[in-house]
């Protein structure tokens, strides 16, 4: 990787749910004296703790974290917002410090950062409110089926549970005749500061492990008190996504608690093969093993 003659930069750490990413972030904003940018789309929820993996107080304390609890799940905050106010942060951190550290498993949100979002183009809102009828009546998988068909390129990037997502991609085709995918990455925008990409990754028995250790984790740390506290907020985009789903088909007595813990687990385990997928398609990350710190921390020195 070639030096920039940018003076400041931007340490991006990607990677697949519970590789640990947080731990490495840590490490790196300490040896910098740095500070960072969370890009997890659920983490910035302040009534989502237990579900969403957020960094506890200790690892808070630790280092100084931004977009942690920022948001309410009430409140909308879509990519855009995101690109905006993570581009403003990172400017503050810069006056400070010669690094910043962005971190997270959400590669819409990173790239929004990385690369910026094209405009969004109008779309027809009776093209919405049918869809949305089509999911209270059908079922999201009807709306999987479709957008799987129109814009494969975008299912295959996106939580595939998680309805907006869903929707937001068929709405923009069926409203434009043209792919979301194909706006995502149109335009590179330039930034004004040196990316240096960092992913984590190990062998899938490893990781899979990993995860079904964290679920259980969840699951004695009070999961299911903490979704039955949002039961209200149900209805809200970002408790549409794995962790909480299949909680509330169990309170829905859909399913047994266990089947429910099971299937946490197996859809976590299909969302980070699609994170792993996503990443995988930029030539720019650096791989390491969770456990290479000192190697990640050299790299990142030669590149500044």
């Amino acid at each position: 990787m070639a030096k920039s003659s940018k003076s400041k930069t931007l340490v991006v750490i990607v990677g697949p749910t519970a590789i640990g990413k947080t731990a490495l972030a840590i490490q790196v904003a300490q040896h910098f004296k740095s500070e960072i940018v969370s890009a997890d789309s659920r983490q910035f929820f302040r009534e989502m703790e237990i579900g969403t993996a957020k960094p506890d107080a200790i690892e808070q304390n630790a280092a100084k974290h931004h977009f942690i609890n920022s948001h309410s799940v009430k409140e909308l905050f879509s990519t855009g917002d995101f690109e905006l106010d993570a581009l403003k942060v990172i400017d503050d951190i810069f006056i400070k410090h010669d690094i910043a550290i962005m971190v997270g498993g959400s590669g819409l949100y990173i790239n929004a950062v990385i690369n910026g979002l094209d405009e969004m183009p109008e779309i027809d809102l009776q093209i919405r409110s049918k869809l949305n009828h089509q999911f209270e009546t059908e079922g999201l998988e009807s709306i999987q089926k479709q957008l799987k068909e129109l814009d494969p390129e975008y299912f295959e990037k996106v939580d595939q549970n998680n309805p907006q997502r869903m929707i937001r991609g068929l709405e923009v085709f069926l409203s434009t005749g043209k792919k979301l995918s194909s706006m995502l990455s149109a335009t590179k925008k330039e930034r004004p500061f040196n990316i240096v990409k960092i992913g984590l990754n190990t062998d899938r028995s490893i990781l899979y492990n990993r995860i079904n250790e964290r679920v259980d984790k969840m699951v004695g740390a009070g999961l299911l008190k903490e979704v039955e506290s949002l039961l209200e907020y149900r209805s809200f985009n970002a408790l549409n996504t794995v962790g909480y789903s299949e909680i509330f088909d169990y309170l829905d007595k859909k399913i047994s608690l266990e089947e429910a813990i099971s299937s946490i687990k197996q859809n976590t385990r299909r969302f980070a093969k699609r994170q792993l997928t996503w990443f995988r398609r930029d030539e720019e990350i650096n791989w390491f093993e969770p456990n290479q710190t000192e190697a990640i921390i050299n790299l990142i020195n030669q590149n500044i």
